[in-house]
C-alpha cells in the first residue's frame, strides 16, 4: 500500500476573528465597504456573497445597533437613487480597518512566539494534522528493518504499545525515516479487526493492541467500536452488527484492535 504525506503544518498555530460589538464583525464590514464602492445594496450583496434580503437585514441590525446611522438610501431622482455610508459609517469603517492591522499584527507576534517556544511546538504541532483517516497514534520509531523490497518500521507509542508498519524503501528513502523521528500513524476504521480472545485463534495481522470496549455505536447494519488503550489512545473500527452481537461486545468488554502492518500509514511530525 503506497503511503503518502498526509499531514500540511501551518505555523498559524492561534487565530481568531475580529469582531466589535453585536453583528459588526468583518463581514459587516466587508458589505460596508462594498457599498461604499458600490454605491448600491444589490451590487454589494453579490461582491460579499450575501442575497439583497441578507445584506438588507444585517444593514438593518447595524443601524439599529449603532448609537448613528451608518448607511442611508435614497430612491429616485436624477441619477435613480444609490446607497451610501453616512459620516458615522466612514468613521466605523475606518475605525475597524485601523483595529484590525493592529489584530493582525497581534497574531503575527503571538505566532513567532510559539513558533519560537520548542515547548508550544511540542504540544500544538500534532493538534493541526489533517487526514481523513479515522485513527491517529503518534509515536516514535525505535527500529527499522529493512528488507529487498519493503522495511518494516516499529512504532514505540506513548504508552509502550509497538506498533509495526510496512512500508516500501523508496518511500522510505523519499521521506527520510530514521530510527528517533516522531511520527504519526494512521489507521483506516474498516482495516481493524475486532477481537475478544485472540489468543485461542490464529491470526494474519501484525499488530494487536489490547484496551477496552467504551463506545458502541449500531446503525442495523453495521457498529462502530471504539477500543480505549491503557495509554489513553482510542481506536475506532467498523465491524457488521451482526460480528458485534456474536462476539457479545458491551461497555467494559477486554477487545483487541488487530491490523496488518500493510494497513498503516506513515507521516512524519
Amino acid at each position: 500500500m503506497p503511503k503518502k504525506s498526509i499531514e500540511k503544518i501551518t505555523s498559524s498555530w492561534f487565530e481568531g476573528e475580529l469582531r466589535l460589538v453585536g453583528s459588526l464583525d468583518s463581514r459587516m464590514i466587508g458589505l460596508l465597504k462594498a457599498i461604499e464602492q458600490s454605491g448600491s445594496i444589490n451590487k454589494a450583496a453579490k461582491q460579499v456573497g450575501l442575497s439583497y434580503k441578507g445584506a438588507w437585514q444585517m444593514i438593518e441590525r447595524a443601524n439599529n445597533l449603532a448609537p448613528k446611522v451608518l448607511i442611508t438610501t435614497a430612491t429616485g431622482g436624477a441619477n435613480g437613487g444609490g446607497t451610501s455610508l453616512t459620516t458615522a459609517g466612514h468613521s466605523l469603517l475606518q475605525l475597524f480597518t485601523r483595529i484590525d492591522q493592529q489584530h493582525k499584527q497581534f497574531l503575527l507576534q503571538v505566532n513567532q512566539a510559539l513558533a519560537d517556544d520548542p515547548i508550544a511546538q511540542m504540544l500544538l504541532k500534532r493538534l493541526v494534522i489533517k487526514t481523513s483517516a479515522t485513527n491517529q497514534l503518534f509515536g516514535t520509531i525505535i527500529e527499522i528493518e529493512r528488507g529487498s523490497v519493503n522495511a518494516e518500521v516499529v512504532v514505540k507509542l506513548k504508552g509502550g504499545e509497538l506498533v509495526a508498519a510496512s512500508i516500501s524503501l523508496s518511500e522510505l528513502r523519499q521521506i527520510d525515516l530514521n530510527i528517533g523521528n516522531d511520527i504519526v500513524l494512521l489507521i483506516n476504521d474498516p482495516e481493524i479487526i475486532i477481537a475478544t480472545d485472540p489468543d485461542n485463534y490464529s491470526f494474519s495481522a501484525r499488530n494487536s493492541l489490547r484496551g477496552k470496549v467504551v463506545r458502541l455505536q449500531m446503525d442495523g447494519v453495521d457498529t462502530e467500536v471504539v477500543i480505549h488503550l491503557p495509554s489513553g489512545d482510542s481506536l475506532v473500527a467498523i465491524i457488521s452488527q451482526a460480528s458485534a452481537e456474536a462476539m457479545g461486545l458491551k461497555l467494559g468488554v477486554s477487545a483487541h484492535a488487530l491490523f496488518k502492518s500493510n494497513a498503516v500509514m506513515i507521516g512524519i511530525i
